[in-house]
């Protein structure tokens, strides 16, 4: 299990991520969000589409050749993205608000 913090005095789970592709890597902010179907990334000028990633890390786990939806958010949250169930769903994890803990652990598959 690995036990990430978060400030539950914010009004959004921020968590840290870092995307890995053929231009090299990017550290980010990413939002959790559990209603997300997807994992999502802000674009740096492009429209949205799907992007197949060398490697993607966060939550201190990661995964090669994962696939992220790339379009434009709203501005004025300081995040790059959301962190989805696409990534989210490889874990049980638990979100302990009061104490700005997320506990996870990684789901054993056969």
């Amino acid at each position: 299990m690995k036990v990430r913090r978060f400030d539950p005095d914010d009004d959004l789970i921020i968590v840290k991520a870092r995307v890995f592709g053929k231009h090299g890597d990017r550290l980010l902010n990413l939002a959790l969000d559990t209603a997300a179907s997807h994992t999502h990334v802000q674009p740096d000028k492009e429209p949205g589409y799907m992007l197949r990633v060398r490697r993607f890390e966060s939550l201190g786990f990661g995964f090669n050749d994962f696939l992220i939806h790339v379009h434009d958010l709203p501005t004025g949250f300081g995040i790059d993205g959301l962190l989805g169930l696409s990534f989210l769903k490889r874990f049980n994890y638990e979100i302990r608000s009061s104490e700005g803990r997320i506990l996870v652990t990684p789901i054993d598959k056969p």
